[in-house]
């Protein structure tokens, strides 16, 4: 998938990661060579992930998405290079492995987590992106899009999971990114235009593009 997207982004010309999600930890034991290929050599790869740990499916035994992840993050220090970090409930070893990670600079993808994960995240200098999820009434954590530094704001779509109301229900879109932002803005009692340009400053610093 991480060379699929890398043919996307240069026939685009935009940009991509890569690495391997902890759902397929277990699938692709030799593909990690290929990943380190892929970030030491090709200009439009970016970033390392998405990594991370996911012990609500469990679709890779935990030990191995732990090993998996710490691969990452070795990875990401040796390149220089920001990771994109998955986690859900798994709060407590995402925090760890953040903690063990000093000088690494990451995104806490799609955020659903904690306030704990989200304070080790900003303690760590890391970033916190936001997706359609903050547009649902289920969304347990509201208060944290708020307090989230603005120099440390992300927003995504997760397309093609995820769409935001009013598209809940549907295949998400990138385009849908714009309804991320007004629900940030909302959240934090901006203005719209100063949630997209804060943002778009971000992912262009952190992903190295500035």
């Amino acid at each position: 998938d991480a060379e699929k997207a890398l043919g996307i982004a240069r026939d685009l010309e935009v940009w991509s990661t890569a690495g391997i999600h902890p759902h397929t930890a277990t699938r692709h034991p030799t593909g990690f060579d290929r990943v380190r290929e892929l970030v030491q050599t090709e200009d439009r790869v970016v970033a390392v992930g998405e990594t991370g740990l996911d012990y609500y499916y469990d679709n890779s035994p935990r030990r191995i998405q732990r090993e998996s992840f710490d691969r990452h993050l070795e990875l990401a220090a040796e390149t220089g290079m920001p990771v994109v970090v998955h986690s859900r409930d798994a709060d407590a070893d995402t925090i760890s492995m953040i903690r063990s990670a000093p000088g690494v600079t990451g995104v806490l993808h799609c955020f659903a987590g904690a306030p704990a994960l989200f304070e080790a995240g900003i303690e760590a200098g890391w970033y916190v992106s936001f997706s359609g999820l903050i547009t649902f009434r289920s969304y347990e954590t509201p208060g944290l899009v708020a307090e989230t530094p603005a120099d440390r704001l992300l927003i995504e779509t997760d397309a093609p999971y995820l769409a935001p109301v009013p598209h809940r229900g549907s295949r998400n879109e990138p385009a849908y990114v714009v309804d991320v932002a007004r629900a940030v803005a909302e959240l934090r009692d901006e203005p719209l235009e100063t949630v997209a340009e804060q943002t778009t400053r971000n992912a262009l610093t952190f992903y190295q593009l500035d």
